[in-house]
């Protein structure tokens, strides 16, 4: 290291716990003290790029961040300092970055709170999560987040990329979620989502009585809205940016003014069924952002994650998993005049 790099303390040696997307704002507070850590190339990150390594290494802190410390001079490899993300690693590289503090990496601190864990093992843990819970932390909510209960719950957790965390629900959308608990694990889950092995069927109370066939495939792609950062909309791939996004919709029950459906993903993208819903002309109930107004008592989205099944990534095992929907949910069903019936499955 240089004379400037040596008059730091070096705090850790070993990467801290996990941060959230590179959209987060992550610049560093001025004047904060800065942090030298050392860390080691492992196997797998053998040919990667610096930048993704220290993404993965380093997680407390976003990958855009870690880019802009590399251009400045501050990351070196086997003392040599690096001012290209895209320079690659060499499995047992000494890797060395100076960090300062953002909001970011100072939100990632172990929280006691009560989870509702459906299943847990050594490899995996399935939660039943709260409406109005957030996932991971960002501006607005650094703190009391799952991810913050995670590190509290298992010492494992701060090795692991962000906690072991490997699909997110919305804020108010309540329902089951799987975390990994070692990072074979969370590699594994990962890959079987990609590959659609992993089913997520949700109860979602709309607005409208219900058009056409019972069962339904919505397959527009999804992005940011063009019109309005702030949510997401149906794109025109060739116009805007987006990936493609596909659901099944059936239906439940309907009235003249509302209906009850299952939503089946294929695909997982930022507030997929949400903007499908809404773009069928059935935005969810009391989902304000994309149209559905207040209705049946029920202060957030009507949207809840009752099953999901997959193959256990270590064992081979079936697992399967439903949780009812809260009860906030339950009154506005009944509220509005219609039932749920939880042995109903149409997919």
């Amino acid at each position: 290291m240089t004379d400037k790099k040596q008059s730091k303390t070096i705090i850790s040696s070993v990467p801290a716990v996990d941060g959230v997307t590179d959209d987060v704002q992550d610049e560093a507070e001025s004047g904060a003290e800065s942090e030298l850590r050392q860390v080691f190339a492992p196997l797998q990150s053998h040919g990667e790029r610096l930048d993704r390594t220290l993404a993965e290494m380093v997680p407390e802190f976003s990958r855009s961040y870690l880019q802009q410390l590399i251009v400045a001079g501050d990351v070196q490899i086997n003392g040599v300092v690096q001012v290209k993300s895209s320079a690659r690693v060499k499995a047992g590289d000494a890797l060395h970055i100076e960090l300062r503090p953002t909001p970011q990496s100072q939100a990632f601190k172990p929280e006691p709170m009560d989870l509702n864990v459906v299943f847990e093992d050594d490899f995996l843990r399935v939660i039943n999560k709260p409406a109005g819970l957030v996932v991971h932390p960002a501006p607005g909510n650094w703190s009391g987040t799952l991810l913050n209960g995670l590190l509290a719950r298992d010492t494992r957790a701060c090795l692991l990329p962000r906690a072991g965390i490997v699909h997110r629900l919305d804020k108010d959308t309540s329902g089951l979620m799987v975390v990994a608990r070692q990072r074979q694990t969370m590699d594994l889950l990962v890959e079987m989502i990609a590959a659609r092995r992993v089913s997520r069927q949700y109860i979602a109370l709309a607005h409208g009585a219900w058009r056409g066939p019972r069962m339904q495939h919505a397959s527009f792609p999804v992005g940011r809205d063009p019109r309005n950062r702030l949510r997401m909309a149906v794109v025109d791939l060739e116009r805007n940016s987006g990936r493609t996004a596909a659901t099944d919709i059936a239906l439940l029950e309907s009235s003249a003014d509302y209906c009850l459906v299952q939503c089946k993903l294929h695909t997982g993208r930022t507030h997929q069924i949400r903007v499908h819903m809404s773009a069928l002309g059935h935005a969810l109930v009391s989902d304000v952002l994309y149209g559905g107004p207040l209705a049946g008592g029920l202060q957030r989205q009507a949207l809840h994650a009752c099953r999901l099944a997959f193959e256990h990534p270590v064992t081979g095992a079936d697992l399967s998993f439903y949780v009812s929907p809260p009860n906030d949910l339950l009154r506005a069903i009944t509220h509005l005049g219609l039932i749920y019936n939880p042995k109903i499955q149409t997919q």
